[in-house]
């Protein structure tokens, strides 16, 4: 009984291929699920230092429309807790306009008492294109003391008119809001050598965010490219395979396609018990051959 033959549905290597596509994919989510906040959020450097000390902050501001450049940014100083000397540090290509409030009671530092301090810092003129970033640095001396952090309040003005508002506080036990607001954490005399490490680690958040981004683009090309190959690598597989049962029913004899048993061939072996048949007439001997025939006369 002839089977023909099927090729199976699946390949020999398909498993490897299908996680290798499952790997890719699963990288291209991470990365984007990890990466595009970073990619996204205003974010401070350092983010934590001791209070009633002078620190030199460095707002981080990323693009995130994909065909608008951000033209505007205004940073909101906190005032229940005045900075009494704050200074902006200049970026080229852009203006600085500077906003104050009179305080209801003077702040007392020892480079005296002030009677005003600065309450919004706006950055306009220039222009942060979509895939870029810049930094606005303040100088903030001293940092108010008797409260665990800063909240600075963050808008971000774009040249398509969209204005997205950094000013979402985050509540306890619950997930990051959508546009958290910008909070450098306050830290005592005590906690001085732990805020040390951190102001230091902080001071490497730049180049080290920059690298991140670059990582996770990277992670993602990577990602769609293995994608791609399995793919690739999967098509290629299934046409020789496709010809394989094709050939196979192609090459059968006829007589056997039609159901018809083979001729058995001549060098088998007969079976047990029974004498070898000769494959050829035995010769006839000369003397047969020249004695004459009967029934014929002299």
């Amino acid at each position: 009984m002839h089977t023909a033959f099927r090729p199976s549905r699946s390949l020999p290597g398909a498993r490897p291929l299908r996680r290798a596509a499952v790997v890719g994919a699963t990288t291209a989510a991470a990365v984007l699920l990890f990466a595009g906040p970073a990619l996204a959020h205003i974010t401070v450097t350092p983010d934590s230092a001791q209070a009633g000390s002078a620190a030199t902050l460095t707002f981080h501001v990323p693009n995130e429309e994909a065909r608008a450049s951000t033209v505007k940014v205004d940073v909101q100083i906190p005032t229940a807790h005045p900075i009494a000397q704050l200074l902006v540090k200049p970026v080229p290509g852009w203006s600085i306009v500077v906003k104050t409030i009179t305080l209801a009671k003077p702040v007392t530092t020892d480079d005296g008492t002030f009677n005003s301090a600065v309450s919004e810092v706006i950055w306009s003129g220039g222009q942060i294109r979509p895939g870029q970033f810049q930094d606005f640095t303040i100088s903030a001396d001293p940092l108010p003391e008797g409260i665990g952090k800063l909240v600075f309040k963050a808008i971000q003005t774009y040249s398509n008119s969209d204005v997205v508002r950094w000013i979402d506080l985050q509540q306890p036990g619950r997930h990051e809001p959508e546009h958290p607001a910008v909070t450098v954490t306050l830290t005592s005399a005590r906690q001085a050598p732990a805020a040390a490490v951190a102001t230091a680690s902080a001071s490497r958040g730049s180049s080290a965010d920059g690298i991140a981004r670059l990582l996770g683009i990277a992670g993602l090309l990577v990602a769609l490219l293995a994608s791609l190959v399995a793919l690739t690598v999967r098509r290629r597989n299934r046409r020789p395979l496709a010809g394989i049962g094709q050939g196979a029913a192609t090459r059968q004899p006829a007589d056997v396609l039609a159901g018809a048993k083979p001729a058995p061939r001549r060098d088998q072996s007969p079976p047990a018990g029974q004498p070898a048949r000769r494959s050829q007439a035995p010769a006839r001997t000369k003397t047969a051959a020249k004695r004459p025939r009967s029934g014929r006369g002299g």
